[in-house]
């Protein structure tokens, strides 16, 4: 949960602005069957990220390093990037992919800060030699951290509510499907 001012601020307009600026995704949207298929090779994609760092993270009890936690030291907002490029794709639209690209500028750097604010916080030692082998963002895709003995736990997918992000996928996908049946 964010700490500062500024980023409680940010916080709340990142959820609470996300539905109206998928309203407008979903009225400015044009999707084609291909676009659509596109979309959800990069949503299953950013699904599979989610779900593999889901059950790898023990929020703010152990610093998670290992599974995807090893390449990105924020494999859950990668995963949230590609859900929304996924969407963006989708829609077919320019338009689209612009409010996307705002929204992602606009709120997630100062989450993403925040959130590294609150890691060295939480683990001073740990993070700081973290940090220093793991990018914050864009992964590097040859193993910078030993994984330890830690493996993918279901039990920490189904606590972290990770299924939420499919059962969103599910629906935008359907509503973008239904969309271009309906009012082609």
């Amino acid at each position: 949960m964010p700490e500062s001012k500024l980023a409680k601020t940010i916080y709340g307009w990142r959820v609470r602005s996300s539905p109206f600026v998928l309203m407008a995704i979903l009225i400015l949207a044009g999707p084609t069957w291909r676009s659509i298929l596109i979309g959800l090779a990069i949503c299953v994609l950013g699904l599979l990220i989610r779900t593999w760092a889901s059950g790898h993270i023990r929020k703010e009890k152990i610093l998670a390093v290992s599974g995807p936690y090893r390449y990105t030291r924020n494999p859950l907002y990668l995963g949230n990037f590609l859900l929304g490029l996924s969407i963006a794709v989708a829609t077919h639209s320019w338009w689209c992919f612009g409010l996307f690209a705002a929204y992602f500028i606009i709120f997630y750097p100062p989450v993403i800060q925040e959130e590294r604010e609150r890691m060295k916080r939480l683990f001073p030692k740990e993070y700081e030699e973290y940090g220093k082998k793991v990018p914050l963002f864009f992964p590097m895709w040859r193993r910078v951290m030993r994984s330890g003995a830690t493996k993918f736990d279901p039990a920490l997918y189904r606590k972290n509510k990770e299924y939420r992000a499919l059962v969103g996928s599910l629906i935008a996908y359907a509503v973008l499907i239904a969309k271009m049946l309906l009012f082609p």
